[in-house]
Parts: structure tokens; C-alpha cells; sequence
């Protein structure tokens, strides 16, 4: 209910709100009725920017891909930030099977990785679970002080031990909040800084992005 409520009061605070969502559907259905236009537009850009795209049919084709790219680079660890395509392609248990460490850094992902589950949401992976469930679990995972759940000290501990992920990884992988087909760009939007760190700290960056993020330009990605 917090979480509703937080949306609730940024939607009241804005006049344009329902204008605004009118819009966005109307970009979103021009852009699926054109989409395999706006795909060739998207990746003749990102390829004019330096970037090798890739195409895949199903999960399966998208794990191989992937995996080929990590060899090719002699990947040994991969540090990705939120990313529901691959938990969809089930990408993180193919990967490990292959060879390849893989580290979530958003930390509800992180959390559940740690736990060995699933999400339980697409935006907070980790809501079953409270400070005490967490305290535990890094204890006996990170170390973390006896009976301290506080959940400052836990996501300070975190953040920690992520720091030496980030500095010793091979490859970062992103998802995809939008692309840009105008222009090739990728858009990441994120709270944490995780996924900053994951386009920025090692010297391979992997976006793994669906059809359906391509928008057409930066005036739509505006009204996003």
C-alpha cells in the first residue's frame, strides 16, 4: 500500500497526468504497427554509434548469444544489474552452468540470488521478504555482524561487497528501460546506481532488451 500510495501522490501532482498516459498508449500502438521500421531504424543507429547488435528468435537463441559473446571476451564473471528478460530466458542458471559467475547488483535481486529464489515482483523482486530474513541471510552469506538487521548497516554491507564485484568483473549487463530508434540510444533508469556501475566499470557492456522498449525518438522518450 505504501508503494500505491507513493504512485497515487505523483500522479495527483501532476495536472497532465491522464493527457500524458493518453499519449504514451498512442506512441506505444504507432510504434508496435511499425515496428519492424522503427527496429532496422534502431539498430542501423546503435551500429553507426559502435555498437554490435544481435537478434533472437526465443530464450534459447538469446543464451547462446550471450554466452558466445562472454567466451569471445574470456568472461569469467558477469555483473548485471535488473534485467526480466533474462529471468524470463532463464539466462543466470544456463550462465553458471557454462562456467560463467553471475552477480545481480540491484539489491532485491542481489537478496533473492543469494536466497535462491525467484522474484516475487516485477519491480521488487525481494517484497516477501523482511530485515530480519535479509540479516540472516547475509550473515551467513556476506558475513554480515550477529543479530544486526538494521537495515541501514545491512544495505551499507551490501553495497560493500558489491563494490569488489563491480571492480573485479569482466562484463557488465544491463536490461532496457527504452530504445531510441532515432538516434541508437539506450535508456537505463535506475535508483540505485547499480546499473551505472554495471555500464561503466568493466570494459564489456551487454544490453539485453525486447521489442517492445524501442520508442521512436527523444520527443516520445519526453512523454515517458
Amino acid at each position: 500500500w505504501s508503494v500505491r500510495t507513493k504512485r497515487d501522490n505523483m500522479a495527483l501532482g501532476l495536472d497532465e497526468w491522464e493527457q500524458l498516459r493518453d499519449k504514451a498508449s498512442a506512441i506505444k500502438k504507432h510504434t508496435v504497427s511499425h515496428l519492424d521500421e522503427y527496429l532496422d531504424k534502431f539498430s542501423t543507429a546503435a551500429e553507426k554509434n559502435g555498437c554490435i547488435v544481435h537478434w533472437a528468435k526465443d530464450a534459447e537463441e538469446f543464451n547462446s548469444i550471450i554466452l558466445d559473446i562472454l567466451r569471445e571476451h574470456n568472461v569469467k564473471k558477469l555483473v548485471k544489474s535488473k534485467s526480466m528478460l533474462t529471468e524470463e530466458c532463464e539466462m543466470n542458471p544456463f550462465l553458471e552452468k557454462n562456467g560463467v559467475e553471475v552477480v545481480e547488483t540491484d539489491l532485491g535481486e542481489r537478496i533473492i540470488q543469494l536466497k535462491g529464489q525467484a522474484p516475487s515482483h516485477i519491480v521488487m523482486p525481494a517484497i516477501h521478504l523482511n530485515h530480519d530474513d535479509v540479516g540472516e541471510l547475509f550473515e551467513e552469506k556476506l558475513g554480515t555482524e550477529p543479530g544486526n538487521h538494521d537495515p541501514t548497516y545491512l544495505t551499507y554491507m551490501a553495497g560493500l561487497s558489491l563494490r569488489n564485484e563491480f571492480l573485479t568483473a569482466d562484463a557488465g549487463m544491463t536490461g532496457a528501460n527504452f530504445g531510441i530508434a532515432e538516434t541508437g540510444d539506450i535508456v537505463v533508469c535506475t535508483n540505485e546506481g547499480n546499473a551505472d556501475m554495471s555500464t561503466s566499470c568493466p570494459k564489456l557492456h551487454i544490453v539485453a532488451i525486447g521489442l517492445e522498449k524501442v520508442i521512436p525518438n527523444y520527443d516520445c522518450l519526453a512523454v515517458f
